[in-house]
């Protein structure tokens, strides 16, 4: 955990020393190196004997997580919009 969170204050440290430099670069080089992950991850799933006998529970879990964390979303969106909304209607 120490050496994440080292990496974590080493790039941000650079990237304040850098910031009027031009770094378009990065977002390509994050953006592949993200794919490149979840291609390594999805060969470790994949491989895993264990999780894929399991796939179909954990599937399930998943879509209620989903289900679940959409309508709370939806949910707190609708209950800020309406208090936003009410407050707005107070302002002359």
């Amino acid at each position: 955990m120490i050496t994440i969170i080292a990496m974590m204050t080493s790039g941000l440290a650079v990237g304040f020393a850098m910031r009027r430099r031009a770094m378009g670069w990065v977002a390509r080089v994050v953006a592949v190196l993200v794919w490149l992950l979840l291609l390594l991850l999805g060969m470790e799933v994949g491989g895993n004997r264990d999780i894929m006998a399991g796939l179909h529970r954990l599937g399930l879990e998943a879509l209620v997580v989903a289900l679940c964390a959409t309508a709370g979303s939806v949910l707190g969106s609708a209950l800020l919009w309406r208090s936003v909304k009410r407050n707005n209607n107070r302002r002359p």
